[in-house]
């Protein structure tokens, strides 16, 4: 089979990425069948998005619809033109339909879970809390069932829970080591069922196959170069995903948005104009009531003059607080009931700062309550 991308992928660690290597990523994808309509199939840890680009193209480009999302921002650019849709961002950080694919291809970040800054684990993982498991967990309900899944992991990763969880969820399980063997990965495929206990003796014996390749008690047989056994079919998509999108906004989007909508400066005016524009004059003069209580409630600062030459800036302002209050009831015992009644009082506060040449308060500031 001629790869679209003859380059080999980079096999390295870097921020938990493995990307398959070549020579894994053709001998899995013998292992495919397409269906004969439209099939819907995912990477929910894509890296560049040439695996499930690779997998699009063997199952045949014009029927699949090929989703991907993809942590990092440099790897998800690339992805974005492999694959029909791609979201940057954190499959955790997600909502994406339920049961939707066909192809699951799950090559997950490796790795121990973190854990939270008081030393807690926040995640229900019975055995060794592992990255593997947390995206296993998290991407198994994308599968449709009769759907098939490629997870790609290292071997160490098959504890029991692992293991128990692939039993209970698949059938038709196979598994293979990688052609590359620096990283220990293994390949396992299998068909979704519904969760069921495999309680015949073939099922036990395969169960405690995984547990020893798990803990390298023995090593699985390499991929074969050419598929010996009737392959997986991939299955007629039900209908396209209706969700696929990141809950948070992704940081493209943001920054168009806050370029479309220039902040706050087109709607200045809506919200800080009425304090820019100048305030008509009363039909008549103010009483000195009211002339207190307009600027006590800041409808009234600025430079005020008076007939007798002061000049002062005014700001008013008013506040509330609480006033205290005790009672005190003797009871019929003799006892002493003390009552606290606490009563909101609004508190107009006047400050002026005195401008006047020559005072002898000038520049210090007035405040009348």
């Amino acid at each position: 089979m001629a790869l679209m991308f003859p380059r080999l992928a980079r096999n390295f660690a870097k921020n938990g990425y493995y990307p398959t290597d070549e020579p894994t990523l053709e001998r899995t994808l013998n292992a495919l069948q397409p269906a004969a309509g439209p099939m819907n199939i995912i990477d929910p840890c894509a890296g560049e998005g040439v695996a499930i680009a690779e997998a699009a193209h063997v199952l045949g480009r014009d029927l699949v619809l090929a989703h991907a999302v993809e942590f990092d921002a440099e790897r998800a650019r690339h992805a974005r033109g492999l694959v029909d849709r791609c979201i940057h961002g954190d499959v955790m950080d997600t909502l994406i339909s339920r049961q939707s694919f066909g192809l699951l291809w799950l090559n997950p970040p490796y790795g121990d879970l973190p854990k939270d800054d008081n030393g807690i684990q926040r995640h229900q993982i019975q055995g060794r809390p592992r990255l593997e498991k947390l995206f296993y967990q998290r991407s198994l309900p994308l599968l449709q069932y009769g759907g098939v899944l490629v997870f790609i992991v290292p071997h160490y990763t098959l504890d029991a829970e692992v293991v128990g969880w692939l039993t209970r969820h698949f059938t038709d399980l196979r598994i293979y080591r990688a052609v590359e063997t620096q990283f220990k990965q293994v390949v396992i495929f299998g068909k979704r069922v519904r969760n069921r206990e495999l309680a015949s003796a073939a099922a036990k014996t395969f169960r405690d196959r995984l547990l020893q390749i798990g803990a390298g008690e023995i090593e699985a047989e390499e991929l074969p170069a050419e598929w010996p056994l009737q392959p997986y079919a991939v299955p007629v998509a039900q209908a396209e995903p209706e969700q696929f999108y990141r809950i948070s906004m992704e940081p493209e989007q943001f920054a168009e948005e806050v370029h479309r909508l220039q902040g706050l400066w087109p709607s200045v005016e809506t919200h800080l104009g009425a304090a820019q524009q100048s305030l008509r004059r009363p039909a008549r003069a103010l009483s000195q009531w009211h002339l207190a209580l307009a600027l006590a409630a800041g409808a009234i600062s600025g430079v005020v003059t008076s007939t007798s030459g002061k000049v002062m800036v005014v700001k008013g302002d008013t506040h509330k607080e609480k006033s205290q209050t005790l009672e005190y009831t003797e009871r019929e015992d003799g006892s002493v009931a003390e009552t606290r009644i606490l009563t909101d009082k609004f508190v107009p506060v006047i400050r002026a700062w005195d401008m006047t040449p020559g005072s002898p308060t000038r520049g210090q500031v007035l405040t009348i309550r």
